[in-house]
Formats: C-alpha cells, structure tokens, sequence
C-alpha cells in the first residue's frame, strides 16, 4: 500500500488550516490515486482527524462566533466549516474535468466520462465513509431544521458532479445525451456499439437525480429531461421516416415483419441499457410511429390476406394491431363479413342454379358444406388471432347468419334445423359409414357445432324427436350408447327440459319390452293356441310425435284374439287409460304358404290387412279390399303399389288385384313396407304446426313466470325479458308475445294495472 505523508497526523485541538490541509491531502489521494491504494492507518488516521474536528467545541473565529449568537454550538460550526472546504474541493476538482471534457464528443466523449464517473463516484463512497460522524449528527441535524441545501458527503458530491460537469457538458446542445443518441441510431442501422458504455453513461443519468424532500428516495427526473424526452423524440423521428420509407418501397406483409422486429429491438434495448420505466413510454411511441400511423394500410390489407390464407401475415398483423385500442374492430368487422360470404358462397354451390334442387338436397352435404366453412375460419381465429374472444364473437354471428339465411333455406327459418335433424337421424341409424368407422361421437360432435347456431332451436327438437320416434319404433339405431350421447349433448346446450321428452321415449321402450314380455308369460300360462309372436309398444301421447291414423282399420280376424286379449291385459294393469292402436306405425311379418318356396313378407300393418284377404280369395277389387279393411280408396291405393310392384299381386285391369301364385323373389325376406309419399311430406308439415303450437304455450308459460316473479311491469319491458328468456331456444315474434298476453288477460293470469295503460298484475 502507498503511504500518504506529507502531512503530519494533527491532534484533536488542532485548527481548520491544519486539519482540513491534512484531510483534504487524504481526499485527494482517494479521489485521484485510490489505484495506488491507501494503507488502514492512513484511512483510520483521516477518519479519526475527521472525528475529533467534528466533536471539538471551541470557537474558532469571529466569523464563526457571530453565528453563534444563534444558539449553535461550536461543534456545529465545526461540521459547517469541513463541510464547505469539501464543496470547495470538489468544485475545484471537477474544473479539471470540465476543461477536458471541451475537448471531446460524440463516443470518446462517453468513455472519457464513464471512466471519471467510475472513479468519481468510487473516491466519493470512501470519502463518505470518512466523514460517518459529519453525516450521522451535523447533516443530520442542519436537514431536520430544514435546510434542504445540506446532503450527506456522498449525495453532495453528485450533487457537485452534476452541477459543475454534467450540466456543464450537457449545457452545449445535449452534448452528452447527443452521444448516447448518435450509438443509439448506429445500433438501430445494424452497427455494433458498445453497449455496457451506453448503459454506464445511462445509469449515471439515473443516479444524479435527486429527491430534495427525501433523500432515500430515487427521483428520475434528470434521467427524464436529459435523456428520456430527447430518446423519444429522435425514436419518434427515426422511425416514422424509416417506416415511411420502407412502406414505399416495399409490400404490406414485408412491413409487417419489419415492424415486429422493430419492437423487438426496442423491447431488448431497454432490457439492455435503459431505465426499466421508459419500456412503457418507448413502447407507446413505438407503437404509434409503427402502427397506429400505418394502420389504414393494415386494415385494407387484410382482406387480401384472408383471401389467400396467408396465416404468418395475419398473426403479425393481428399482434400489431392488437397493441392500439382501435386496432382490432376494423379486423372483426372485415373478419365477420369474410365468413359469412364464405358460408353463403358453400351454400350456393351445393344448390347450383336449379331451384328444384333446395327440395332434393342432401343434408349429409348441406352439413358438411356449413362444417367446413365453420372449421377453417375457426382454425384461423385459433392459430393467427390467438382465440380472442372479439373474433371468435364475430365468427359465431357470421356462422349464425349463414347457416339460418342462405340459399338452401330461402325465407323458410325451420329449413337448416330440418336438414340438421335429418342428419343427424342418418348418423344414428344403422349400417351408417360413420358409425362403421368408429367416428360416430365426432360426428355428432359436430352436429352440435351447428346446431349451437341455430336459431329455431325448437324446430331442430321437433324434427329430431320425430326422427327418433322412427328409429326407436323401427328399431334402427345405430346404439343405444349414441342415442344416450347425443341425448347428452342437446340437454348440456339447452338444458333439461328440452330433452325431457327424448329420455321419456327411451323409458317408455324399456317398459314396453318388459309389458310384452309378462304379456307372453300370461299367455303362456293361460292359453295354448297363441301361435302368433307378438311385442307391444305401448307408448306415452304426451313424450311420441305420433299422429293417430286418419283412415279407419278393421282389425284382421288372424289377429283380433290376440289384439282382444292384449287389451284384457293391459286394462287389469291400468285401469282408465286408453289405448290408441297407431296402425300406421305398425309392421308385421307374414310367411307365404301357398308357393314352393316359403318367403317372409316385411309389411305395413294396412298390406298385412289386404294380403290376409287374399287367404279366402284369389282375386279382390279395389272397392272390396276398401270394404274388407276400412282403409281408405286414396291410402289404399298406395298401400297396393309396392305389393303390385314386387308381383305379389297383379293388376291387369284398372281396380283389380289377383293373387300372383308363380311369385318369385332373389331374397327369403321381402321388405314390401316402403313410406308413404303422402306420409314423408305431412311429417314436415305436422312438426311445423307442432312446433307452433307449442310456441303459444311456451311463451305464455314465460310470461306467467315472469310475472309471478315480478308481480308489476310494463308492456315493453315484459316483452323483452320474454324475448330474452326464449331466444335461446328460438326467436319470438313480437305480434305472438302481444297475443299470448291478451289470452292470459282472458284467462285471468294476470290483470291491467288501474289507470295505466300498459301495467301488467300477476294474479295470484
């Protein structure tokens, strides 16, 4: 270690020319020399020097004297004099720098500085440790009677450094944040600088701010006036003429990259060297110059990159804009009306220009054609808009617009739900592709993509339990685990009420099996003769979309035992109900006798009826059968066609049908129970009034509900909060709601209000 001794230690009376001559011989040395070192006596001596002048209490001088008069003590104005002699140190120690310092700029400049802030600020920590008694009791004091002017030595000294060399240099147009800047923009043209430079010179920045009210506390206000407002004016600067420039040259989706890269950049640079609270404000101005600026281009741009997929551009794009509060609707807007041509557009090309079509169309192809529109635009949301909830609203109204007004429906609402349902039926039913391939709870996953669109929810539910009616009668399903599933599904998206009819159809199949069965048992028991094989459903009027036949039936006499002692039974089970025989829903299975080769003929229960003539008859016309079975000429005539069809009978004159004895067929089992055109097209008609009936009770039943909860209300506000309550399920038509509350004013539901005219009561 070097040793300082020019100076004799002087002792504790010594007075301030031979104290401060010594101390300001040691501060010298750390504030110069500290590389030389300083050996522990030397540094223990200073402290010691520093200690004794600051606790000594005598009255050095008139001057001192006069100030005392004040009520201080001499060892207050002890501290008072050491404290000045270092100001006067270090304003003397700072001229050298300064005149140096004129001499240079722009990166010899940075490094000049950073080096003597280095060794400024390390001389500066020691010398504060010297003077510990001074700060602890003379600073302390001077700042708690409120002299703002007085800081501890280390605080003085950037204080001084800032006053008499840093605003010095700064003074002449930003000549040190000029610097800093000038790197900057070298950096941002691809250079490399040296960055710990930067953020050495930045962080000084930093440090020199200084809060007057509370020392302990950083202030940021110097960082913020000599170097943050000129940054973000030249990034500002920078980047709106580089932007202009690029936008000119080049295409949108090359500026696109160029911009993330940009933030990026600045993103880094703060990490790397700037102030942590600057990211914010750099950010914004970033963002505003790159994006806000350029974002007329963007939007215009957007709808050539749906156009062609390009899905790299539109996640820059999307995360671009997602960063200004206005960015992101134009896109939603554009994004919304994309998909819905796009829907409209699959549509249209499944029907072609041939109106006959809408009739013929297949609803395999109908769904898949709305499915696929719906998965491609929802794989864009997902992958280049990153899920977010705006666009995936405007993907769900595109879809709901497109799959309930498009070609295939026309102005008809119960079109799609129809078609739907009609799907979905072609699904669950057996000897399906889909279900062969294991596939079938996708596909009816997808369904329910669809049907989360529809609007007249409740059409879908007619046609679907309609549809199911059929597949559970004519035991078609393709399992009973996918009928449970998708079951499942529809109660999960509309709730129980609205599948509450499906699950009572499968109840009321599992009891009729179990009916049928302790039927036979009976019989068994009670009667040998019973050589027909017979199963019963019996099933709910309430849970079945089933319509009673129209025609009357004259129950054949090869059955009426059987029919008579199945009615005895299920009337000592259940005493008081009914049973309405759906003759139209039944089919039976007869087994010729009269050929060489024994065939078993599949048929409707009115074919039954008419070839079981032929056992007494070779030959019948049409107004005997009409007679003999009580079925109508019209439906009897229909009833004939597939059996006339298939030469079970022959009709060689007009309203004549004769027994074919040479009968032939490939198969043993002859399915002659074809549907009834007439049939096929009443059922959409029949579902269309049912779903409108029940329309008036669900809306009444609403409204009751409503009331009941609210005692009192208005028209207006009624009908919305019915619209709101039913809309999921379908769609009300203000003139329904108005007519459904006139009937519950008749039936006494609820009343007017006195003297009002539009206050409605519930009535309890």
């Amino acid at each position: 270690m070097a040793a300082i001794n020019q100076y004799p230690m002087p002792p504790a009376t010594a007075d301030l020319a031979t104290t401060w001559a010594f101390l300001e011989e040691g501060v010298d040395h750390i504030m110069t020399k500290l590389q030389t070192g300083v050996s522990y006596s030397k540094y223990m001596s200073l402290y010691t020097v520093a200690y004794n002048y600051c606790t000594s209490s005598k009255m050095p001088s008139s001057a001192s004297a006069e100030m005392s008069v004040a009520g201080r003590s001499g060892a207050n104005l002890m501290g008072s004099d050491l404290y000045n002699n270092l100001i006067r140190y270090f304003v003397q120690h700072l001229r050298q720098l300064k005149d140096h310092s004129d001499t240079l700029q722009n990166e010899p400049l940075l490094k000049y500085y950073a080096g003597e802030w280095d060794r400024y600020t390390t001389g500066a920590n020691y010398i504060n440790r010297l003077f510990t008694y001074l700060n602890r009791h003379w600073v302390k004091r001077e700042r708690d009677e409120g002299r703002k002017g007085v800081y501890p030595v280390y605080t003085l000294a950037l204080v001084q450094w800032r006053s008499n060399f840093f605003l010095h240099i700064q003074g002449k147009q930003s000549k040190l944040a000029g610097a800093i800047l000038r790197l900057i923009e070298l950096q941002r043209n691809g250079e490399t600088i040296d960055q710990g430079l930067v953020k050495k010179v930045v962080d000084s920045f930093v440090s020199l701010g200084i809060d007057e009210t509370d020392l302990n506390k950083a202030s940021l206000e110097n960082y913020k006036e000599h170097f943050e407002v000129p940054f973000l004016d030249a990034t500002e600067a920078y980047y709106k003429h580089e932007s202009e420039k690029f936008l000119a040259e080049n295409t949108v989706s090359d500026y696109l990259r160029k911009a993330e890269e940009r933030l990026k950049e600045e993103e880094d640079r703060v990490e790397r060297y700037l102030h942590t609270t600057t990211r914010k404000l750099l950010i914004n101005k970033c963002e505003h110059v790159l994006v806000r600026a350029h974002s007329d281009l963007m939007w215009e741009s957007f709808q050539s990159l749906l156009d062609y997929d390009k899905d790299e551009d539109l996640q820059r794009m999307y995360s671009l804009l997602s960063r200004i509060p206005e960015g992101l609707e134009p896109l939603r807007k554009k994004f919304e009306e994309h998909v819905k041509k796009a829907g409209l557009a699959a549509v249209a090309k499944l029907v072609g220009t041939d109106s006959s079509a809408v009739d013929a169309l297949d609803p395999k192809a109908y769904v898949d054609a709305l499915l696929e529109v719906h998965t491609k635009s929802s794989e864009t949301v997902n992958r280049s808009f990153k899920g977010e909830a705006g666009f995936v609203a405007s993907l769900d109204k595109a879809c709901r617009e497109f799959v309930n007004r498009n070609a295939a429906t026309g102005t008809s609402s119960s079109r799609s739900p129809e078609l739907l349902a009609k799907h979905a039926d072609a699904l669950l039913r057996k000897n399906n592709k889909v279900a062969e391939e294991g596939d079938l709870e996708g596909a009816l996953n997808r369904v329910m993509v669809i049907f989360k669109y529809l609007e007249e929810k409740d059409v879908f539910q007619s046609f679907y339990s309609t549809k199911l009616s059929k597949r559970l009668i004519h035991g078609v399903s393709a399992s009973d685990e996918a009928e449970a599933s998708m079951i499942s599904k529809l109660k999960e998206a509309c709730g129980f009420e609205y599948t509450n009819k499906l699950q009572r159809m499968f109840t009321d199949m599992s009891l009729s099996k179990d009916l049928t069965d302790s039927f036979k048992e009976r019989m068994e028991q009670n009667h040998t003769d019973m050589d027909i094989n017979f199963s019963v459903m019996v099933l709910g009027t309430n849970f079945w979309p089933l319509n009673p036949p129209k025609d009357g039936f004259i129950v054949p006499t090869d059955i009426q035992l059987t029919y008579d002692r199945f009615q005895k039974y299920y009337q000592t089970k259940h005493s008081g109900r009914k049973l309405t025989w759906l003759w139209n829903y039944s089919k039976n299975e007869l087994r010729t006798n009269y050929l060489n080769q024994k065939y078993i003929l599949m048929t409707s229960a009115y074919q039954m009826a008419v070839l079981l003539q032929y056992n007494n008859n070779d030959t019948l016309s049409l107004d005997e059968l009409a007679t003999a079975t009580n079925v109508s000429k019209e439906l009897l005539t229909q009833v004939l066609q597939p059996l006339v069809k298939s030469r079970i009978l022959i009709s060689e004159e007009t309203d004549q049908y004769d027994l074919n004895p040479n009968f032939k067929s490939k198969k043993i089992r002859v399915n002659l129970n074809q549907p009834i055109k007439a049939e096929v097209k009443a059922e959409s008609s029949d579902v269309l009034k049912t779903v409108d009936e029940d329309r008036k009770y669900v809306i009444q039943a609403t409204i009751v509900r409503i009331m009941k909860a609210r005692k009192t209300m208005k028209n207006q506000p009624l009908i919305q909060e019915v619209i709101s309550q039913i809309s999921q399920r379908f769609t009300p038509k203000i003139p329904d709601i108005k007519k459904a509350i006139d009937t519950l004013l008749e039936k006494e539901y609820i009343e007017r209000v006195e003297s009002t005219r539009d206050t409605f009561a519930y009535v309890a």
